[in-house]
């Protein structure tokens, strides 16, 4: 096996529900999971982001252990390997790095163990393990992603072709998904729920149409989520009002925040952060752009043990 032997695993971050659209709807964001396989006897995981020192470096990582669960599904054992994994994906921001290690982990199984896999299968697997499909929908597909688990059957449309800028306000301080999910309720009215279920709809033709006025006026119109993490997120409103004097049309908490993601009209994004960041200097502003390819594996010298 030559040294220089390698599987590089590249996959994309993601913001999830745009607002209303609440565990269905992801968005593939241009922050990257790098991950450089090589053959090894034993499982061991060198991490070249600081950030992610404290976490695994054995076959309980994440990422090993749901390639281990993905090739046992299969009928095949997972061989150990070494990874170096980089990550530009802030940790426990809403950023979905999470499901971004998820697909990693089915990358590395269908990549070693000859899987065979879909991205349809693949997209399955993810959407089970994670709980639902927004995020590894959106990291697996790119572009926009909407889609629906129901039991083991996962399904989902994608679109790569809206042109509209980000721009991320991320804070400092964490806020762990479990947290998040407490305060919501465990049940919503059922008038409420249709309007809740109409304003998703619409947030999606909007976008389609590209009418983002509308598209804006349907993330705050959120009956979801977003009203019940207010108090967990007292920079929401801030950022909402910042970014709205800005230019931005919409403003939406992603995924279980804390980040929130600001949009606006293709090439004014540059100008969005650079206001952000003088209003809002204590928060890290990203300015990104929509990734439209998802997940990839690059196979560099790298032979498969049949």
């Amino acid at each position: 096996m030559r040294e220089d032997a390698k599987l590089v695993i590249k996959v994309p971050a993601s913001t999830a529900n745009l607002g209303p659209g609440f565990d269905s709807i992801g968005l593939a964001l241009n922050l990257y999971l790098t991950v450089e396989v090589f053959p090894g006897s034993e499982w061991k995981v060198a991490y070249l982001t600081d950030e992610l020192h404290d976490f695994p470096e054995d076959e309980t990582n994440l990422i090993c252990s749901t390639a281990i669960k993905t090739a046992a599904m299969f009928g095949k054992e997972m061989p150990g390997c070494h990874l170096r994994v980089n990550s530009e994906i802030p940790l426990a921001r809403g950023l979905g790095s999470s499901a971004a290690a998820i697909v990693a982990g089915i990358e590395l199984a269908d990549s070693v163990c000859q899987l065979g896999l879909s991205k349809q299968g693949k997209f399955e697997l993810a959407s089970q393990f994670e709980g639902h499909p927004d995020n590894a929908g959106a990291s697996l597909f790119g572009g926009l992603v909407i889609g629906c688990l129901n039991g083991e059957e996962a399904n989902a449309a994608v679109f790569s072709d809206i042109c509209f800028d980000i721009v991320a306000v991320v804070p400092k301080e964490e806020l762990l998904t479990e947290a998040s999910r407490q305060v919501l309720p465990e049940l919503l009215d059922y008038k409420e729920a249709v309007t809740a279920g109409a304003v998703s709809n619409v947030l999606i033709a909007a976008l389609l149409a590209e009418n983002w006025q509308l598209a804006g006026k349907m993330m705050a119109a959120d009956r979801y989520h977003q009203p019940y993490r207010r108090k967990l997120v007292p920079h929401l409103s801030r950022i909402e009002a910042v970014a709205a004097e800005s230019g931005a049309f919409g403003t939406a908490l992603s995924g279980a925040g804390p980040a929130v993601m600001c949009f606006i009209e293709k090439g004014k994004g540059d100008e969005l952060a650079s206001r952000l960041k003088k209003h809002i200097p204590d928060m890290d502003i990203l300015s990104l752009e929509m990734d439209r390819n998802g997940s990839n594996v690059e196979k560099e010298n790298y032979q498969i043990s049949k």
